[in-house]
């Protein structure tokens, strides 16, 4: 009579018997090989996680440097909250009940200034899941919209539903501002998608065993559940605040006068009054004070100028320039930009003050003609002038008026 070749119970003691080349096993004791087999595998993710050589800050910001132009007080910044929190990832228990806790980021940059890229390069540096959240999108559970724990969800999907690489992982949620109370004073009414949102993130930002959906949606009492622990999980928001410079200057206007006065107040900055944001400029842009304290690594970036979006338009390894040239050497055209060109599509970024986004909508606009007739041409070398750039912009202004 067959019977299981680990437990030695036969074929009508058990559910289900799995016959094997020169033996068989129940689905008891596959199951239980199956939790073994997760144990080992867990130890070994543990042990390779304690083997990380871990990249020390300014191998960190020489990395950032090849993709991200200027912003070298945000990278010294993000360098260091990084190598920190990786670092207490893979600290060895002592008795010394010393406990490093993690220091979420917070990025505060006008749009198009890169916020998004340096999260999305450090994750790409450190080989770990990523994942970009818009903040715009959430509300409280129960109401239109995207519960909080999608944003878990959506990490544990980056991370094909391994657990214990999701919750080492690190997410990004952009438009933080966006979720600010409006006014000062707490709100009398149900502010579903703002102050609520801000108080349903704090426990995914302090560290909780949080029960997520594994393919997101509304939660209902049915539904299979996935516990993430987001106690390791680095957290980087950003925003771009608009306005908040007008909370800044009235904070440093406050000594202006009398025995407080400030004597450096006449060197400040007043064309780029972001570098000097203060926890207390968040509280009086509107967010809560509990999410402000789970953020303590607050960082700005500079707004970028016509020397800065030159060096994005041609030097980073995943520059713009470089992206055509590649799309157009898969077609076997060898493309060249004048370099009066690139000067050109630098004013109009300037001029349309878009940051480093709006260089690519200006290239796009003067190059869509040439990407759809050169393929189909037998074109070896196609050189992008001046003029071909002014009349290809200005065609596509007169659209746009007519579209209007």
């Amino acid at each position: 009579m067959d019977k299981c070749s680990f437990c030695g119970r036969n074929r009508g003691e058990v559910n289900l018997l799995i016959a094997g080349v020169s033996g068989h096993i129940c689905e008891s004791c596959a199951k239980q090989a199956y939790d073994i087999v997760n144990e080992e595998v867990k130890r070994d993710d543990d042990f390779k996680l304690s083997e990380v050589k871990l990249l020390k800050p300014r191998e960190i910001k020489a990395f950032l440097d090849q993709y991200v132009i200027g912003q070298k007080e945000a990278k010294k910044v993000l360098s260091v909250a990084v190598y920190n929190h990786y670092k207490r990832l893979t600290q060895e228990k002592t008795n010394d009940d010393v406990e490093i806790e993690k220091s979420n980021i917070l990025l505060v940059g006008r749009t198009g200034t890169g916020k998004t890229l340096l999260a999305r390069t450090i994750a790409r540096m450190l080989h770990v899941p990523f994942t970009i959240v818009d903040a715009t999108v959430l509300t409280e559970a129960g109401y239109v919209g995207e519960d909080i724990e999608s944003i878990l969800t959506r990490l544990l999907q980056a991370a094909d539903y391994d657990l214990a690489s999701a919750e080492r992982g690190i997410v990004f949620i952009d438009e933080l501002d966006k979720i600010a109370r409006k006014g000062d004073n707490p709100s009398i009414t149900r502010d579903v998608s703002g102050e609520g949102v801000q108080q349903g993130l704090l426990k995914l930002l302090e560290g909780a065993i949080v029960n997520v959906p594994p393919q997101g949606g509304r939660k209902h009492p049915d539904q299979k559940m996935i516990p993430v622990n987001t106690k390791n999980i680095l957290f980087i928001t950003g925003g771009a605040f608009d306005g908040i410079e007008r909370k800044i200057a009235q904070r440093l206007n406050t000594k202006v006068v009398g025995y407080g006065v400030d004597k450096d107040a006449g060197s400040l900055d007043k064309d780029n009054l972001l570098q000097y944001v203060a926890p207390q400029d968040l509280r009086s842009f509107g967010l809560i004070p509990e999410i402000i304290g789970r953020m303590p690594v607050l960082t700005h970036l500079n707004p970028l100028d016509r020397d800065a979006l030159r060096l994005i338009l041609t030097e980073p390894k995943n520059s713009i320039i470089k992206q055509y040239n590649k799309l157009f050497e898969m077609d076997g055209i060898h493309l060249e930009f004048e370099k009066d060109v690139l000067d050109y599509i630098v004013d109009k970024a300037v001029e349309f003050k878009l940051g480093a986004r709006g260089l690519r909508s200006i290239c796009e606009a003067i190059m869509v003609d040439a990407m759809f007739d050169l393929p189909s041409e037998k074109v070896e070398n196609y050189t992008v002038t001046l003029d071909y750039a002014k009349q290809k912009m200005e065609q596509a202004s007169v659209q746009r008026l007519r579209i209007a």
